[in-house]
């Protein structure tokens, strides 16, 4: 336990990086992920190739390849990043791929006669879908979201792999430099904690979305 509570400073140290990622991906990811998933339903055929394109590559290639790519691979064609600005564009557009499949889901849930009523009472199309449509396709797609938003703590661990000083690395550098996996335990109670606080503000917004049923 000595040892435990000598290193917890250390490796806390980087559960700032760790929290910068997580937030700003949340804050990034949520308004692409809408317009995407609305742009997936434009009438142009173009736009809509031009989306899947984007989602399927995507969904369909690791973030930890995104990762390299954005970093490393755009340098040698003269786009530089920095570290944190090169983990914060990758995890955005990756994570804001699968939430446009989500809010398509959700958008696709919306009865037909939800659009027709809006239109009765004179709401033009923005209206509609602040005030009409978007609230009830949050309340729709809150579990869906929640399970992007546990796996994103989880994920933002793979930002070690372009030298980001995160939890996980600074937990490795304490586990090589005494050759020990306590670091790696308190690096796992780290992300179940965070887990937990983010599953519990998860149940707590589903339960009062559950009032507009």
């Amino acid at each position: 336990m000595k040892y435990f509570f000598e290193v917890l400073p250390s490796i806390a140290s980087g559960l700032q990086m760790t929290l910068g990622v997580f937030f700003i991906t949340i804050i990034g990811s949520i308004p692409l992920g809408i317009l995407v998933s609305l742009a997936m339903r434009s009438p142009y055929f173009s736009v809509r190739w031009l989306v899947n394109g984007y989602i399927w590559l995507m969904r369909g290639t690791p973030l930890l390849l995104q990762l390299i790519f954005i970093y490393y691979g755009l340098a040698m064609v003269g786009v530089s990043f920095s570290r944190f600005d090169a983990a914060a564009f990758a995890f955005i557009i990756n994570y804001a791929a699968y939430l446009a499949e989500i809010f398509r889901g959700g958008l696709q849930a919306i009865p037909q006669g939800q659009f027709d009523a809006a239109q009765v009472l004179g709401l033009n199309k923005v209206q509609t879908f602040f005030k009409i449509i978007l609230p009830q396709v949050i309340k729709i797609v809150v579990p869906s979201f929640g399970n992007e938003v546990v796996n994103l703590v989880k994920d933002t661990s793979l930002i070690y792999v372009i030298g980001l000083g995160d939890i996980l690395r600074a937990g490795s550098i304490a586990a090589s430099r005494d050759v020990s996996l306590v670091p790696y335990l308190i690096v796992g109670l780290m992300y179940l904690a965070m887990v937990a606080v983010v599953t519990i503000a998860l149940r707590r917004s589903e339960k009062r979305l559950s009032a507009w049923r």
